[in-house]
């Protein structure tokens, strides 16, 4: 299983919207490219942060299927998110395997 992470640092003045557009516009049109499993917004908890970064997980069954939606969907999804937020909404993105769960 793959999990494929997207950090997303946000500024407090668009932490509202933001929320609410990944969970109405853009989690629903990762989801429909019918690659992940699943998604999940997380809020990374770090001593003296702005309590405004924010890892959205996608799992999938594969790299095989991860490649595809990297080739077929990623970068005009991510050109939207970049288009309505700019440089206020700061992503980079990481890949993990998963090995084992307990």
């Amino acid at each position: 299983m793959i999990i494929y992470n997207v950090t997303v640092s946000v500024e407090e003045s668009i932490k509202t919207d933001w929320l609410n557009w990944m969970k109405t516009e853009h989690i629903p049109e990762v989801m429909a490219a019918a690659v992940f499993t699943k998604a999940q917004i997380n809020r990374v908890i770090v001593q003296g942060d702005s309590n405004n970064t924010f890892a959205i997980t996608y799992t999938c069954p594969s790299m095989k299927d991860l490649h595809q939606y990297q080739v077929n969907f990623a970068a005009e999804l991510q050109q939207k998110h970049l288009a309505r937020y700019g440089d206020k909404a700061v992503a980079f993105r990481t890949i993990m395997e998963v090995i084992e769960e307990f």
